[in-house]
């Protein structure tokens, strides 16, 4: 049974191969586990790596800023206020600062003896590092003279506590607005687990792609209408996503089967899934067809994509 096991995914990669002329590989968070993450280090590192999108998270200050940053709270794990003490849990919420606010706090490095300092050993920590704005990575990728990387941009905001960010209507306009400053629309994928704010992008700008973000966890299943704008799970998970007019499907690594790919492919959706790190994973994620995938070891990856003749694209 290994053996048959192997050969289909072999042959499974083979065919892979011969379809795609690369591979989109996603830097999560810029390099989250080389780097502090959603910094302009982060981002720095993951572009010398060579990943051929940057995913990263935004959010909205209080004064309306578009800001690089995972949660909707200032994260404790990762977070230091101006006098250097770590900060407490809950954090203060992103809408309710403003930039100046903001800047005063530190996110260059993972608290000692925490379980997510646990998951990233090999982050090299920074003296100071600040919570960019969207305009300053742009910038940064314009000085660097990249005319190629492409951005995912997940916005963060959840149905569950709508009271933790701003509207989703007022999310997508105001990314848009730095999106359309720096001219990026044909560089720029929308993606979220919030399907809300993807319909926007669709109705703003229909020839901006989006990706729905999946997961089933036990903590943590979007599979659901108040996650999807509504839509109810009717056949298989591709299906929902095709529905929700997706053009990638962007499912947490765990749920990614030969099958399901399959039926993404039949629905003519991309599979980039999140966030595989370790080398088996992404080995496994390669042999099963995926389109591209998110990591924060975008240096493991892109490693095993050369060993692969598979170019990143």
């Amino acid at each position: 049974m290994r053996l048959l096991a192997l050969l289909i995914l072999l042959l499974a990669a083979g065919a892979a191969m011969a379809q795609q002329p690369g591979f989109d590989l996603q830097g999560h968070r810029g390099a989250r586990g080389l780097a502090p993450e959603n910094t302009l280090t982060a981002f720095n590192r993951a572009l010398d790596i060579g990943v051929t999108t940057l995913e990263l998270d935004i959010g909205i200050t209080r004064d309306r800023e578009v800001v690089i940053h995972h949660d909707e709270r200032l994260n404790p794990a990762i977070t230091r206020d101006a006098a250097g003490a770590w900060i407490a849990s809950p954090g203060p919420r992103i809408r309710d600062l403003s930039l100046k606010e903001l800047a005063a706090y530190n996110v260059g490095a993972l608290k000692p003896g925490t379980s997510y300092a646990a998951q990233f050993p090999e982050q090299a920590a920074r003296e100071t590092e600040r919570i960019p704005r969207l305009a300053d990575l742009f910038e940064l990728v314009r000085r660097r003279g990249d005319v190629n990387v492409r951005f995912n941009i997940e916005t963060k905001l959840t149905p569950d506590h709508p009271e933790d960010t701003v509207s989703p209507a007022t999310m997508v306009d105001e990314l848009l607005k730095v999106i359309v400053q720096y001219g990026l629309e044909t560089r720029v994928t929308i993606q979220s687990f919030d399907w809300r704010t993807l319909q926007i992008v669709q109705a703003r700008r229909p020839a901006m792609p989006t990706a729905c973000l999946t997961a089933r966890l036990p903590n943590f299943n979007t599979v659901a209408p108040a996650w999807n704008a509504g839509l109810a799970l009717e056949g298989g998970v591709p299906q929902l996503a095709k529905r929700a007019r997706c053009a990638a499907w962007s499912p947490n690594h765990q749920d990614v089967s030969a099958g399901a790919i399959a039926e993404a492919h039949a629905q003519g959706l991309q599979v980039i899934p999140w966030t595989v790190n370790r080398a088996e994973d992404i080995e496994r994620m390669i042999a099963l067809g995926v389109d591209g995938l998110i990591t924060d070891r975008p240096d493991i990856a892109r490693a095993i994509l050369a060993a692969r003749n598979i170019n990143p694209r």
